[in-house]
């Protein structure tokens, strides 16, 4: 067996997770068939994450400083409030359609039967989603192209296209692509 430097390990466990949740079945994950596909023992598993909760922590990890890493990128590139927010949306569906497994998570789907405070991270990941609408709708209010009264009901209504994209594209086995038509609905609602 290759001798693995420190973090490949860990790395290679999450890839193959994320890789397990593209299965459009959606089944339950076990430590065991994780085990088989990368080729080591349930305990090599275990002596890089104490529980399969903390597998999934990573991977949530690795959402959260993907997307609101990329949220700032565009909030320093575009100073349009309107446009941030478009920019916002078509990176968040763009995020889950090249990353179908972790479409998932994102939806919950896969932390069914898992630990509730994954779940319950997950809704706060989708809070700050809707905190980051509220904060470049506030931008386009200032500058005049949204009415004050409108922030959060545009904020609710973009967070809800995007969660539904999300679910519409893991429950039909990854092939309603999220992207679609999604940039002028987008506008629509902007």
């Amino acid at each position: 067996m290759p001798i693995t430097k420190p973090g490949e390990r860990k790395l290679q466990i999450l890839q193959a997770l994320a890789s397990m949740l593209e299965n459009p079945k959606g089944e339950k994950i076990t430590t065991a068939a994780l085990a088989a596909k990368i080729d080591v023992s349930e305990a090599t598993l275990y002596r890089h994450f104490a529980s399969k909760a903390q597998m999934f922590e990573g991977l949530i990890e690795f959402i959260e400083s993907t997307v609101f890493g990329l949220i700032n990128q565009i909030t320093q590139e575009h100073k349009d409030g309107r446009t941030q927010a478009h920019s916002i949306s078509m990176m968040l569906l763009g995020f889950a359609e090249r990353n179908a497994g972790m479409t998932r998570v994102l939806i919950g789907d896969a932390l069914v039967n898992e630990d509730e405070r994954l779940q319950a991270r997950m809704n706060q990941f989708l809070d700050r989603i809707e905190l980051a609408f509220k904060q470049a709708l506030r931008e386009a209010v200032v500058q005049g192209s949204v009415p004050e009264n409108e922030i959060v009901l545009r904020a609710n209504l973009l967070t809800n296209l995007i969660l539904g994209r999300w679910q519409r594209y893991a429950k039909t086995g990854f092939k309603a692509l999220p992207t679609l038509h999604a940039s002028a609905q987008i506008s629509l609602l902007l």
